[in-house]
This record gives C-alpha cells, sequence and structure tokens, in this order.
C-alpha cells in the first residue's frame, strides 16, 4: 500500500506539535519526542519499502553512497519555510532507521534562553576554554549557538566553527563567521582545528571533542590566545576535568592537568528537565576557573571542586546542579520525582528538597 504522506509533512509535524525529534523505524509507527517523551503519530506502521522511500527522499548520490557504504549517516538540511533538520540514518536488525531533530530557524539569544548572567559575561573573554557539557539532547548546541551569537552581535570577530553537521546557520553580524562541516569542507575536525589556527581567528567552536589529540589541540588553541568552546558527553564539572585528563596516557596526565588549569575557562553542564504541566527547562551546573580550582587541578585534587563551587557564588556566578534542581523544586516548577532522575549527587538532593 502506498504511503498517503511525505517526509516533508512529517517533518512539518515537529512544528506543529512543537516537538523536537521525529523517528521512523520498521514495524513501528512514526514517533515524535514531545517534552522528552516518545508520542505515536497515530499513523499505519511502516513498512521496511516505506522507511527506504521516506528515507532516501532528501539524500543526494552521494549521500546515499555514504549510508550504503557505512551503514550510518549524519547530515543536515533546510525545509524553506519550515526548519532545518539534523538527521542520523542508521540500520536496526539490517532495516534502515531514522531520527531527526528539529533546528530552529535562526539561533535563540542568551535572553530568549533566559541564560544565567554568568554566560554573558565569560563571552567576552579573549582566550581561555569554555566546554557545555550533557547528555544528547539536553541542548547543547542550542546554548553554544547563543553564545556565538552574543559574539557575532556585540564584537568585529572571526568565528571559525567546525560541526558534524552544521546545525544552526549564522549570518555575518559584527562578527565574520566561518562554519566548516566535517565531511564536506573538511576530513576530520583534528585538520580542521589545527588548519584554524592559520585562518587568523578569535573565537573556535568545536562541535564535539572526540579523541585525545582534538582534546590536545583544543587546550593549545585555548592557552594561544583563542576562546575555543566545545562540546563532552559529560554530567558534571568534576567528570568533565576528569574524562579529559583521562583521555591521555598515564605518563601525559601531570602535563594536561597543568594545561588545562591554565587554559579552561568555564564548564557548564546542562539538562533540559520536563516541567509540571509540560514543557522543559533547563539547569545548568556552571563552573567558572578561578585560581583556586585552577590549583586543585593541577594538583590532582579534582573531587574537592565541587565544594569550591559552592564559595562566594554571588560573586562568582557558580553553582551546582542540586542547587538548580532544588530551586525549580521550591518553585514548582519540576516536581521531586525529575529532580531526583536527574541529580548526580542524590543523597544531597534528598536533603535539599526533603525527600
Amino acid at each position: 500500500m502506498a504511503l498517503t504522506y511525505s517526509l516533508e509533512q512529517l517533518l512539518r509535524s515537529i512544528k506543529d506539535y512543537k516537538a523536537s525529534d521525529l523517528h521512523l523505524n520498521v514495524n513501528a509507527e512514526p514517533m515524535l519526542r514531545i517534552d522528552g517523551k516518545l508520542t505515536p503519530l497515530n499513523l499505519p506502521k511502516l513498512t521496511k519499502e516505506d522507511v527506504i522511500e521516506l528515507c532516501y527522499s532528501v539524500l543526494t548520490e552521494k549521500q546515499k553512497a555514504a549510508l550504503e557504504d557505512q551503514l550510518e549517516l549524519d547530515f543536515s538540511f533546510e525545509i524553506p519555510k519550515v526548519a532545518r533538520f539534523r538527521a542520523n540514518y542508521y540500520f536496526e536488525r539490517e532495516n534502515l532507521a531514522a531520527a531527526y531533530r528539529i533546528i530552529p530557524e535562526k539561533p535563540f539569544t542568551l535572553e530568549e534562553l533566559h541564560a544565567p548572567a554568568i554566560f554573558k559575561r565569560i563571552v567576552r573573554r579573549e582566550k581561555g576554554l569554555i566546554l557545555v557539557t550533557g547528555p544528547t539532547g539536553s541542548g547543547k548546541s542550542t546554548t553554544l549557538a547563543a553564545m556565538i551569537n552574543e559574539i557575532n552581535e556585540a564584537f568585529s570577530k572571526h568565528i571559525i566553527t567546525i560541526e558534524d553537521p552544521i546545525e544552526f546557520v549564522h549570518e555575518h553580524k559584527k562578527s565574520l563567521i566561518s562554519q566548516r562541516e566535517v565531511g564536506r569542507d573538511t576530513k576530520a575536525f583534528l585538520n580542521a582545528l589545527r588548519a584554524s589556527l592559520r585562518e587568523d581567528p578569535d573565537v573556535i567552536l568545536i562541535g564535539e571533542m572526540r579523541d585525545k589529540e582534538t582534546i590536545g589541540a583544543a587546550i593549545t588553541a585555548a592557552e594561544t590566545g583563542h576562546l575555543v568552546f566545545a562540546t563532552l558527553h559529560t554530567n558534571s564539572a568534576v567528570q568533565t576535568i576528569n574524562r579529559i585528563v583521562n583521555v591521555f596516557p598515564a605518563n601525559e596526565q601531570d602535563q594536561i592537568r597543568t594545561q588545562l588549569s591554565m587554559a579552561i575557562l568555564a564548564v557548564i553542564s546542562q539538562s533540559l528537565l520536563p516541567k509540571i504541566g509540560g514543557g522543559r527547562i533547563a539547569a545548568h551546573e556552571i563552573m567558572i576557573n578561578n585560581p583556586a580550582i585552577a590549583n586543585l587541578i593541577r594538583e590532582n585534587k579534582i573531587p574537592q571542586i565541587y565544594s569550591q563551587m559552592q564559595l562566594n557564588q554571588g560573586a562568582t556566578g557558580m553553582q551546582t546542579m542540586n542547587q538548580v534542581l532544588a530551586e525549580y523544586v521550591r518553585r514548582h516548577i519540576i516536581d521531586k520525582e525529575t529532580a531526583m532522575a536527574y541529580t548526580t549527587k542524590p543523597e544531597e538532593l534528598r536533603k535539599l528538597i526533603g525527600v
């Protein structure tokens, strides 16, 4: 039986239902992710032929060949007057499957995201490494795009982004923005990052730091006078610092801790939480480097960073995830069960919210 709808119609439904993602799998109904939960679209289950027809409808011949060779494909595309989308095609049980994520037509501002005030201060720094971390789907790309937009609107700088694929498309405002896509404009993150240092950048955004070579190059770029933004799939500042250090062999870790203690500006660990009554809200743990934290990193006393983050917060702009979760519970924005599901320190949170 022929399909009675197109991929474009399914993708329009993401916008219509204020969803974030669309999933296509064989023997399942098309599903949307709304407020973090998968919701079927009440359509007939897709056959193998249906999924192939829908998925291939937006691919170039080069992309089709890449998918058939690699058995997965990550790319972005635009439907005029609808939105941009990031797509990932993959195979499961020898069947093609797909996940599509909607990307807003233009980056949000920090004000529109209700971002903490410290974000505006740190993007005004001339050099250093700013990491935005969190699980997949936590809004890291949205936060980074808003930070880049803030620089673009306020300063005359050369901003280079290295992404896989490009998500938010930035216009040249006060700044000049060069956006490079891995696989299309460069062969690899590391190649583009090394080359970027010869392209007169002020600001470099690395979509993801995937290996020790890229991490090492990012730290070096931050040390040598550039403001560097990057992401990691970690859930806290302490976990982030440990992940970076542990990527390197033991005989290099002292040197990396020393470099990192000087290069790191901030670690922002982000989660998107389901709100009471619908919708989602971002929660941020914020670590801002200072002499005390730098010393803890150098001396390999990384677990003590958490306590340091709780000192003099009015002046530093730092906050822990548990403080934010507890505040959202007190304000009846999220329920206690949600708070407990997203904490990395449950015992501390129980005391804060009285569970």
